[in-house]
Parts: structure tokens; sequence; C-alpha cells
């Protein structure tokens, strides 16, 4: 993979290779320890500046993937960080954390599940309690279970699907809000998916559309209180999520090959824009979705 920052000026098409990934799958969530080959999540090539100094963030789902590139891109940009994450993704977990020290910032981790509201409480409150404050968070924990045929998909996953990725956004979203000062931003991870919906993704693509349209609506209800509220949409982003039953063996294996730029995306591609979302840069920018998707637009 290159080694250059995000800075460099290259061939985005040639950035990263579009991989030879093998067959492979893991037990649900899926450890970014065991996913083969490797994905950057910006461990060498994030390079800060400062643009998140004195922030306090919370993010979901920090362990790996996308939620390690953000917590890695916001340590290096000066925030102090709370990560969430499943108690069977503590290896991952550690990784995250060793990553953020080096960058000289305070971060804690918090696991649990937060498909349960009592917890996201619980969340939101311990993370209060240890930085101080609350001005980002980060809803970017997600479910994902590739079913085929809708007389598979069993009520148990389709609601474990909306309780992670749609509800615990309601509830922890609501919790932090009576915390956040004006000048906070909530950051949500959506997908193309919400608008290109795979057919064997409909509980896990229905709750993106839902995170849309959240986003939306929640962002003109809080900006009076001057927070904003944006979403990313990536599209097919190499994590562990992909192999632990997230696609079929047939997708898998050539992974984000059908995008305009012939590859999937790596996690470091996503962090920036959640950093830009984040900053003050982005001011004027609320209610709106970025897509980060290799070419596959969003409308």
């Amino acid at each position: 993979m290159n080694k250059n920052d995000q800075y460099t000026m290259q061939d985005p098409t040639k950035q990263y290779p579009a991989m030879d990934i093998p067959e492979q799958t893991q037990p649900e969530p899926g450890l970014d320890a065991k996913l083969q080959p490797k994905a950057d999540h910006g461990e060498v090539t994030y390079r800060g500046s400062g643009r998140l100094k004195g922030r306090k963030a919370l993010i979901t789902g920090g362990d790996s993937g996308i939620g390690r590139a953000v917590a890695i891109a916001y340590a290096r940009e000066g925030a102090d960080v709370v990560i969430n994450y499943l108690p069977v993704e503590e290896k991952d977990a550690r990784e995250t954390i060793r990553l953020c020290e080096m960058a000289g910032v305070k971060v804690v981790a918090y696991p649990g599940d937060i498909s349960y509201e009592p917890f996201c409480n619980e969340l939101i409150e311990a993370t209060v309690k240890e930085l101080g404050s609350i001005d980002i968070l980060v809803n970017n924990a997600g479910k994902q279970v590739y079913v085929a045929d809708i007389a598979e998909l069993t009520t148990e996953q389709l609601e474990k699907t909306f309780a992670t990725n749609i509800f615990a956004m309601f509830w922890l979203s609501k919790a932090a809000l009576k915390h956040m000062p004006a000048g906070s931003t909530i950051v949500n991870t959506a997908s193309i998916q919400a608008y290109q919906p795979s057919e064997g993704l409909l509980d896990y693509a229905s709750t993106k559309a839902a995170i849309v349209a959240f986003t939306h609506g929640l962002a003109k209800q809080v900006a009076p209180k001057g927070i904003r509220v944006n979403a990313v949409a990536p599209g097919p982003i190499w994590t562990p999520l992909q192999p632990s039953y997230g696609q079929p063996q047939e997708k898998l294996v050539k992974f984000g090959q059908n995008t305009p730029m012939g590859r999937p995306g790596q996690p470091a591609e996503v962090a920036p824009a959640f950093v830009f979302l984040a900053s003050q840069e982005s001011s004027y920018t609320t209610g709106e979705v970025i897509g980060v998707t290799g070419g596959n637009h969003l409308p």
C-alpha cells in the first residue's frame, strides 16, 4: 500500500490496489486482526494538523474499520476520544487505543452493546465524566449480515440490525444533546446502500436510509442551538464487516471492483470526511450526506 500521507498528490485509482481477496469468513462482528489482506486505517498515512484540538469525541464501533480510522484521525487532530465496541472486539480495540495514545491525547475504552437503550445512556454519561464534556458524537457502529432471500431473514436479525444501526442513533443523540454546547457536531455513518440497496441487505439498507432521514430531520431541529448534524455515506470499504457474513463469498473476492475507481476503498480514505464534518471548517454544513463511494455517486 502507498505510504504517502493524505496530502500527497497521486493517482487515486492506483493509491491502493484492487486487492487479491481470498475467500474467508469470520464470526460476526469480525476482527481486523484476522482480516486478509489488512486494511489501511491511516496508521502510517494520516497526518494531523490540530484541526480538532481540545475537542471531546465519542466514537461507536471505534475498534476497527472506519471507526478505527476516525479515532486515529481525531486523535492526531488533537481530540480526546472515547471508543465504544463490543467486548468480543477487545483485541482490535487495544490496538486502536495504542495508536491513538501515541498522539498524546486522552483515550478511553468503553465496551458494551449499544443496541440496548440503558447502555447508550450509560455510555454518554461515562464519556462526559471521563472527558469532562462531549462535543463530537460519531454514530458509526453497525450490523450487516447478507441474507439472499427475505424468507430467510429472521425477525431476530431484523430487530438487532435496527436496534444497532438506527435505534442506538436515536438513543445516543438524545442523551448526548443534553450535554452538547453550541459548536458541537454529530456525524452519522450512512451508506451508499441507503440509495442503491443490494438485494441481500434489505434490513441493513433500510436502516441506512433511515439514518439519512434522521440526519436531515435532526439537523433542522438542533440548528437553532448551534449544533450541526451530518452523515458520511461510504461505498465499498474494506473492513471486518465484509467477511463476517456482510457479503457472500462470490462478491467478497471481487469486493469494490465494480466501482469507477476499480477498487475498494480503505478506511483511511473515509476518515477525512469525518474530520471535516467535525471541524469548524464545515460551520455552514448541516443536514448533509457526504459520499465516499469510489464513483458510484449518490443522488
